[in-house]
């Protein structure tokens, strides 16, 4: 395919006036922020920062003075609020020059930085800060759109910036960030009065204005012009010097990345102490962009160079893996001996690089697994701490990809350094503000599935997975319930948070398609609680075939298939996992007029005594949770088995839940929040890691269903 100006389309000038008359000069840079952070060929995730020199009441002095908002160290243009900008004195700032002696103070004068902050703001201060400050105009932008880096990334990128802008964009070659690189900035500035901007090399685009409107707009204008540019040079020509293989058809490039991504996801655990292991989050992007890029002829040739915008390659790495495949000729399984090999020599390669650049004070080596991994043919596979990071992984290396696009169709590209690379990569400062993050949440890195995951014991389950952290597939055969229920935990956890699948626990196709599509969502499972359920009551002599057969098709033949499907998944991954099925207080104690039902339960608990026993070689935990009574939140209660149930014990349907508590011995009801507290101690490796096999009920009390 020639997509040589694929993402190449211009920039619509977003600022409305009526609107930015409203606002306060702080109110109006945070508008003018989020306008930039909203397109991704404007600036990625996190990257770039903004900045103005407002004037506000000094609240020592009751003076007016100047103050220097600028994007706060790890925040994110695009979604940030006022409390992201940090805020420092401008003529302490323009003072601190005086103690700069040269680039080896660099990390030093980071220090001086809170000792300038305006109104005690507590936001941590960029390292772009003095790039911002040190410059006279009074709003800048620093972004980094995938059309200029494109130029900034090319060998010739100084002479390619004089032919494209002319004089209105300027040109500065490669610093790291820092004081040195802002007096740069700030000579080119004095030098350059009626410059506009200028290009970083290898980095990305500075633009200021007098206004916060004109600076805007000058940003919007800059990235069009190059954009446009770049589609007239790239125009007939094919992207990446033409296509080597030909793209799978969409469900073929699925299956193989839901055959591959359990395997590589088992191969980049890393152990984490008295048996546990830490395992990372997958997302798979298989995009017109990235489909260019994987199947040209020169994927071998630019893939090693790795990444040059520092934003970039932070997030992805310096290079990524390629997998060799042949979509024409190989399969998926042609793939799986080749992982364990290639991800060893990838280590190796990392080790050795950190060898090789390594300074005396430089930080321990981190997990030298790749980030990205590039199959031919198929697409790319990220992995990272969480759903969000490994996300914003594939879209830096989809930037990657356009720029190298753009710079190949003009010049060469050219990734940094080695050695540059590392020294960001591996910067003190940069490792401070991984310090500064906080710990991760108990379940971070696990996935959960949960079957019956729409109801009122399943949701309650993933709510309380998620708060610690774990990825949630939720699982359920009502559409339209399931599609309200994903989007709830979306909104109360996050656009990554979950995904919503359907299933009908009785098709052993659907079942085995099920987990296909989580291992394409997340990358495979280390939880899965199997919850899917009905009730039904009736007298022994009234039990039809077609209703037995019904809760053993659910409650027994559905538990079956759900459980082994997942421990299939879980062996390949060879990273142990947790097995958790939901059973109910009738497995251990039977109820007349209710044979068919209790049969069913009661094969739950004996099926997962088996799973236990076939799962602890291999480190997979297999228990039970027995729940009884669980009447509010459950679409169960709603239907027969409510009235059935009230009926048995003589009362009416809205006196139930009181004449079970009654009949409890601790005399309290039982939610489906009291469930999902059980099933969370099971997931936990960390609380349970050394449990299998066990029955624990949460019932309130009900002597005869204790085990035995």
């Amino acid at each position: 395919m020639d997509t040589a100006t694929s993402g190449l389309a211009l920039l619509e000038n977003r600022w409305e006036d009526a609107h930015a008359a409203t606002l306060s000069p702080e109110a109006l840079l945070l508008y003018r922020s989020n306008l930039l952070g909203s397109d991704k060929r404007v600036t990625n995730y996190g990257g770039g920062n903004t900045s103005s020199k407002l004037p506000m009441t000094d609240p020592l002095t009751g003076e007016i003075v100047t103050v220097l908002w600028v994007k706060g160290s790890g925040g994110d243009i695009g979604s940030m609020k006022l409390d992201g900008f940090s805020t420092l004195y401008m003529d302490k700032l323009l003072q601190a020059k005086a103690l700069y002696r040269g680039p080896e103070q660099e990390d030093a004068m980071v220090g001086l930085y809170p000792h300038l902050t305006f109104n005690l703001n507590p936001r941590a201060t960029s390292i772009d800060t003095p790039l911002h400050g040190l410059i006279a105009w009074p709003h800048v932008d620093h972004v980094h759109p995938d059309a200029i880096i494109a130029i900034a990334a090319s060998a010739d990128s100084r002479r390619l910036t004089r032919e494209i802008f002319g004089g209105t964009i300027g040109w500065v070659p490669w610093r790291r960030p820092g004081f040195e690189l802002g007096l740069w900035l700030q000579e080119f500035v004095d030098e350059n009065p009626e410059a506009r901007g200028v290009v970083l090399e290898a980095h990305g685009l500075f633009t200021w204005g007098r206004t916060q409107k004109e600076c805007y707009e000058t940003t919007i204008d800059t990235i069009n012009h190059a954009t446009a540019w770049l589609a007239r040079q790239s125009a007939g020509k094919p992207a990446f010097k033409g296509e080597k293989v030909a793209a799978l058809p969409p469900d073929a490039r699925r299956a193989v990345a839901a055959a591959i991504m359990p395997a590589i996801r088992g191969l980049i655990a890393t152990p984490a102490g008295d048996g546990k292991v830490a395992t990372r989050i997958g997302h798979f992007d298989d995009s017109p962009a990235v489909l260019d890029f994987v199947c040209s002829q020169a994927l071998s040739e630019l893939a090693p160079l790795g990444t040059s915008c520092p934003d970039h390659f932070l997030r992805t790495k310096i290079a990524p893996l390629v997998i060799a495949f042949d979509p024409a000729r190989e399969q998926a399984s042609d793939i799986l001996p080749r992982l364990a090999p290639a991800i060893a020599a990838y280590r190796e390669g990392y080790a050795a690089y950190y060898q090789r650049c390594r300074r005396p004070d430089s930080p321990a080596m981190r997990d030298p697994n790749a980030v990205v991994y590039l199959i031919p043919g198929v697409g790319m596979v990220t992995f990272a701490a969480d759903r969000a990071t490994a996300r914003i992984a594939a879209e830096f290396y989809t930037n990657a990809i356009n720029v190298m696009r753009g710079a190949s169709a003009v010049s060469e590209y050219r990734g940094l350094p080695e050695q540059e690379a590392f020294d960001i990569e591996y910067w003190l400062l940069e490792e401070a503000k991984l310090q500064r993050m906080g710990r991760p949440k108990p379940l971070a890195g696990k996935v959960a599935l949960i079957t019956g995951g729409a109801g009122g014991i399943g949701m309650a389950t993933a709510r309380r997975l998620a708060d610690e952290g774990a990825a949630i597939v939720i699982c359920d055969i009502d559409r339209e319930v399931l599609a309200s229920s994903e989007a709830a935990l979306r909104h109360s956890h996050g656009p990554d948070a979950a995904v919503g699948l359907w299933v009908d626990v009785t098709d052993e196709q659907a079942v085995v398609s099920l987990y296909a599509d989580a291992a394409v969502a997340f990358g495979g499972i280390d939880i899965c609680v199997s919850n899917a359920g009905i009730a039904s009551a009736a007298a022994i002599e009234d039990t039809s075939l077609a209703l037995w057969n019904r809760n053993l098709s659910i409650l027994s033949t559905g538990y079956f298939l759900v459980t082994r499907e997942a421990f299939r998944l879980l062996k390949q991954q060879g990273t142990g996992g947790s097995l958790v099925l939901v059973a109910s207080k009738n497995a251990m104690v039977a109820s007349p007029g209710a044979s068919a039902y209790c049969v069913a339960k009661a094969s739950e608990v004996h099926l997962s005594r088996c799973l236990a026993l076939e799962g602890a070689p291999h480190g997979i935990r297999s228990n039970v949770v027995n729940p009884d009574a669980v009447l509010r939140g459950s679409r169960i209660w709603e239907g027969e088995w409510g009235d059935q149930r009230a009926a048995s014990n003589r009362t009416s349907r809205e006196d139930l839940e009181r004449v079970y508590i009654e009949r409890s011995m601790l005399k309290r009801g039982v939610y489906p929040e009291d469930i999902a507290e059980g099933i969370a101690f099971f997931a936990s490796e960390a609380r349970s890691g050394k449990s299998t096999g066990n029955i624990l009920n949460v019932d309130a009390g009900h002597a005869p269903a204790f085990s035995r």
